[in-house]
């Protein structure tokens, strides 16, 4: 009788593999992601999390984020202290492991979107300080300036563009010439003036 049990055992079943063991309970641990996958997920969330933290707050407050999540990420950037900033990322961390893949996946998509904008900015500022070196270094830059932004307060540039290059030449603290940087700014986020419109435009 004993040998009768011994040798079923290890007669094949069409429902187990040639170990004795059902492949159904293979497959279901194939199915589960290893240990340094499951590691390597949650740092992937966690440094997500903390790009939402870094990222300006206004860029933000256009996902729309679990309220949870919007408050773990308030209360980091009032966080002072190192190691409770990195209690505070974890915490974030954990609640972006309690996502589903479809809201990880915006947040994802934001992120990227945010690259290629900050990209585009630091490009536009390197222009400007191109344009306010020019400015400093060549009165026609001045001149092309005003033809393009008449606008513009040109005695109140040309006196910012003097006491930049007096700073210069003194070593002295560079106000005026991080004034000048902010009113290029300006000048460029403002529509360029249009000529008014003539009697003989109208009549057209």
């Amino acid at each position: 009788m004993i040998l009768c049990a011994f040798a079923e055992r290890l007669m094949p079943n069409s429902n187990r593999g040639s170990t004795g063991f059902q492949s159904a309970e293979f497959e279901q641990e194939y199915e589960k992601p290893s240990k340094s996958q499951r590691k390597r997920d949650m740092t992937a969330l966690q440094k997500l999390g903390q790009q939402l933290v870094d990222a300006p707050a206004d860029r933000v407050k256009r996902i729309d984020l679990p309220e949870n999540l919007k408050t773990a990420i308030e209360e980091c950037r009032k966080i002072k202290s190192h190691e409770g900033r990195r209690r505070q990322l974890q915490f974030i961390g954990k609640i972006m492991r309690g996502l589903d893949d479809a809201d990880v996946a915006l947040i994802n998509k934001a992120v990227e979107s945010w690259r290629g904008q900050s990209k585009a900015e630091t490009a536009a500022m390197h222009a400007l300080e191109r344009q306010r070196d020019r400015l400093l270094a060549e009165d026609s830059a001045l001149t092309a300036l005003l033809s393009e932004h008449p606008q513009t307060d040109a005695q109140h540039l040309r006196n910012l563009i003097r006491n930049a290059r007096k700073e210069q030449a003194e070593g002295k603290p560079p106000k005026a010439y991080r004034e000048i940087f902010q009113i290029l700014k300006q000048l460029h986020t403002e529509p360029s003036a249009q000529p008014e419109p003539t009697e003989e435009d109208e009549d057209e």
